[in-house]
């Protein structure tokens, strides 16, 4: 049974208010409290829907340390990020800080690699649709297979890597509308990934669109994730400076610090 026909094109579209008691101001971005599970349950039940209606997409977007330091630095990113209708808690320290701060509390960490990787076996299930956008073009293909692999009848709506030329830019939407898929998940590395989805989030036929940053490398297993532990006290963007130093270390020793200063300063909301 297809999603149309198993939702059917007369239901009303989900809503999607963001309450106050839902979001937790951390660093000067408002969050979801919204629990992983949640987020997944959610995107699974609505992203068919918007799309089936064709409704505007639901914008999603990650928040850790250097998603606070980049909003209070960078303005261009700043009015990006303004743009999500969700931006859920992809580091340990916004969960850790909206439990020190005393307001509504994120539930746990919704890093977008568990959030992908614990969605795939429901989505095949539901028949929810997935379009793969970033990384180098080995490695989104080989994520398009690896994810088919974990969870079989997976619906790869399409998949197209992260490097193209301005000029390009119309085709790339062109086909992404042409796959028509549930959920667009782009991961070309912050600021450029906001970007391109707030400039082109009413051109999209799709029904979430999800920033989702280095997670086909992660899947791939081209970038190694934590141990569980660390993840869970917060350290596993030590692992990954430990893993990939050119690459990170100057990011974590000058973003970090200036996303703890940032929760200080607006620890009253």
């Amino acid at each position: 049974m297809s999603a149309e026909h198993a939702l059917g094109r007369d239901l009303p579209l989900p809503p999607a208010p963001r309450p106050e008691g839902e979001i937790a101001h951390v660093g000067g971005v408002p969050v979801s409290t919204l629990s992983l599970q949640a987020l997944i349950d959610r995107m699974l039940a609505e992203a068919p829907v918007r799309r089936i209606l064709g409704q505007r997409a639901l914008l999603v977007f990650d928040c850790n340390g250097q998603g606070l330091s980049m909003n209070a630095t960078d303005p261009a990113f700043a009015r990006d990020l303004a743009q999500a209708d969700l931006i859920h808690a992809d580091g340990q320290v916004i969960v850790m800080a909206s439990r020190w701060l005393g307001g509504p509390v994120i539930v746990d960490r919704s890093s977008t690699t568990d959030m992908f990787t614990d969605s795939l076996k429901p989505a095949a299930r539901a028949g929810v649709s997935y379009y793969l956008l970033g990384a180098d073009e080995g490695v989104n293909a080989a994520c398009a297979r690896k994810i088919v692999e974990m969870a079989p009848g997976l619906k790869v709506a399409g998949r197209r890597n992260g490097f193209w030329r301005p000029e390009e830019e119309d085709a790339i939407i062109d086909a992404i509308n042409a796959a028509a898929p549930d959920v667009l998940w782009v991961g070309t590395g912050k600021p450029r990934e906001q970007a391109f989805c707030v400039r082109n989030r009413d051109r999209i036929k799709a029904g979430w669109i999800v920033s989702c940053g280095g997670l086909f490398n992660y899947i791939t297993g081209d970038y190694p994730r934590a141990p569980l532990w660390m993840q869970k006290a917060g350290l596993e963007w030590l692992h990954r400076m430990a893993t990939r130093p050119r690459q990170l270390a100057w990011r974590y020793i000058t973003t970090n610090p200036h996303a703890l200063w940032l929760i200080w300063k607006h620890r009253h909301g």
